[in-house]
């Protein structure tokens, strides 16, 4: 099937061809025909299936085909992370910049007056983290209660996040009459009960593959010291220069504290991470995306915001302490049909992070496997020339009481 059989718009098909999209994948297929119907949907899709282009695509259709007649932003779609934000604000110029409809990003962490001023002017659609709409609700910036679509993208993240309570508040402004867009990649009783208080009657669409970690990704996992992992990673980057390589660390302080072991091992790379101010990670992403810079460091909270063309490997630094949020983390290579890398480094201590994310996912992770000599050698020919022991050892500690204190945590959790 192409896209032209949907009926679309030619101002829409023709931006859908100039972005080389051919065939519809199968979220695409499933929820385009229901949404351009008025049908609520609940889908569940995994990352990287082009979900974002299975609600935009239509939402598009619908807003082009009825004239605006009301007051206020017609299409509302709830995020939960800055990144997130604007990279479907991105999806909707590209396959509507066609069109005359308007969208706007708003998110928190920068100054509002350039956003008021954007929204003075009016958009059709408007891509919100849950913090900053609700915000401008209360300021009357924004005005909701004539808008024919609410769409809540990564639903099962923004719970996460907790932003239960935002998203019920905001219901509260909304018409009853409106067409409900769910997407979430994972679906559980807490999911449950919130997507069946916002949509009526929909249809269900599960795109559930028996492997939740796309086939187009080569995962594997290697058994390294935790005060070891650093050297490892030194040489990924080494024999792979001209790649792009996102690594995944579990904490703020990891990330920082790895960007510096690569500063030491003269190997260029920028972090991210949510004590970045947004302007801050704006010019990282850049960076990133320009292949200036080649290694990008991030913790999981960026995970599911990330969306770079060509990132060649994913590295789990560490491994996650939510397991799916390791399909979240690999499934940032590999995007569309592209073929994508992804090494997990697994200590000693993170052996249980392992078993749970391969009962997550159904199946055991491929070990690569590293023999005594290779391993010696990884670090002797290391080139770090920081001989700090002290530092080093204290840095190891602080490691170690780190994750013993997620594991207490975590064994805190699971008797409740």
């Amino acid at each position: 099937m192409k896209f032209e059989e949907f009926g679309l718009h030619e101002k829409i098909t023709r931006s859908i061809d100039q972005l080389g999209y051919k065939r519809p994948t199968d979220i695409q297929f499933k929820a385009i025909p229901a949404i351009l119907e008025g049908e609520d949907v609940l889908a569940i899709a995994q990352t990287g299936t082009g979900k974002s282009a299975a609600f935009v695509i239509p939402i598009l259709q619908l807003l082009q085909k009825k004239r605006k007649n009301r007051d206020g932003v017609r299409c509302i779609v709830m995020v939960p992370t800055h990144e997130l934000a604007r990279q479907i604000t991105d999806v909707f110029k590209q396959i509507g910049k066609n069109t005359a409809l308007k969208f706007t990003a708003i998110y928190g962490g920068v100054d509002q007056t350039e956003q008021v001023e954007r929204l003075k002017k009016g958009t059709d659609v408007l891509v919100a983290t849950p913090g900053r709409l609700f915000d401008y609700i209360n300021q009357g910036v924004v005005k909701v209660y004539n808008a024919e679509m609410l769409v809540l993208d990564e639903a099962d993240h923004m719970l996460d996040l907790g932003f239960y309570k935002d998203i019920q508040d905001l219901i509260k402004y909304l018409p009853k009459n409106r067409q409900t867009l769910f997407f979430s990649a994972t679906i559980d009783q807490k999911i449950k009960k919130l997507a069946y208080s916002l949509v009526r009657r929909p249809i269900r669409i599960q795109i559930s593959p028996k492997n939740p970690v796309a086939k187009n990704i080569d995962h594997s996992v290697a058994f390294i010291k935790m005060d070891d992992k650093r050297f490892f990673l030194e040489r990924i980057v080494r024999a792979n220069e001209d790649k792009k390589i996102l690594a995944f660390v579990r904490t703020k302080v990891r990330c920082e504290r790895v960007l510096k072991a690569m500063e030491r091992l003269k190997i260029e790379a920028v972090s991210i991470h949510s004590d970045k101010s947004q302007e801050q990670r704006d010019a990282t992403m850049q960076q990133f995306k320009d292949g200036e810079v080649k290694l990008l460091i991030a913790t999981d909270v960026s995970a599911r915001g990330i969306d770079i063309p060509n990132v060649d490997i994913v590295v789990n630094y560490d491994l996650p302490e939510q397991p799916e949020n390791y399909v979240h983390r690999v499934g940032r290579t590999g995007r569309g049909k592209q073929k994508g890398t992804a090494i997990a480094f697994c200590s000693e201590e993170e052996k249980p992070l392992l078993e749970a994310i391969e009962k997550y996912t159904g199946h055991p992770i491929h070990v690569t496997e590293i023999d005594h000599d290779e391993y010696a050698d990884t670090i002797d020919f290391s080139t770090e020339t920081h001989a700090d022991w002290k530092t080093l050892m204290r840095q190891a500690e602080e490691d170690e009481a780190e994750f013993m204190a997620i594991k207490k945590k975590r064994a805190k959790k699971k008797r409740k």
